[in-house]
């Protein structure tokens, strides 16, 4: 089993995320745990926190769980329900294999804030590439 910072120089290059400023707090295989301090370019014209940055923290998080023992599962599908308004200053996406197969994968993500807000769920399935 990897390390948190081993783990974590293998997705430094995820520049989308980590230039966003997601940072992964905890993983093994098939579970991630990834968060991101809200700022002002997290938000859109009404103050609200984008739809795309759930997006992005829960597909990072997805990555994160399927490839953190070893590389080699890509999204093929994705669906996102926005179930509240963010709260609180950060964002937290958990990311769970539901099933792995042969070949795809199916993972369900639930990403909500720091005052326990549950903002969002992300269904992904993914397919395993090598």
């Amino acid at each position: 089993m990897k390390s948190l910072e081993e783990i974590r120089e293998a997705f430094k290059n995820d520049r989308f995320a980590t230039e966003n400023f997601a940072v992964i707090e905890e993983a093994r295989d098939k579970f991630a745990r990834c968060s991101i301090e809200l700022r002002d370019i997290h938000r859109n014209a009404m103050g609200g926190v984008m739809g795309g940055v759930h997006f992005m923290l829960a597909d990072f998080a997805f990555a994160v769980a399927s490839n953190c023992e070893h590389m080699g599962v890509v999204s093929v599908s994705s669906n996102i329900t926005y179930l509240s308004g963010v709260k609180g200053n950060v964002l937290y996406a958990e990311a769970n294999c539901v099933k792995d197969g042969r070949t795809t994968c199916y993972y369900t993500v639930d990403v909500f804030d720091d005052k326990g807000t549950k903002c969002a769920v992300v269904t992904i399935m993914g397919c395993h590439v090598k």
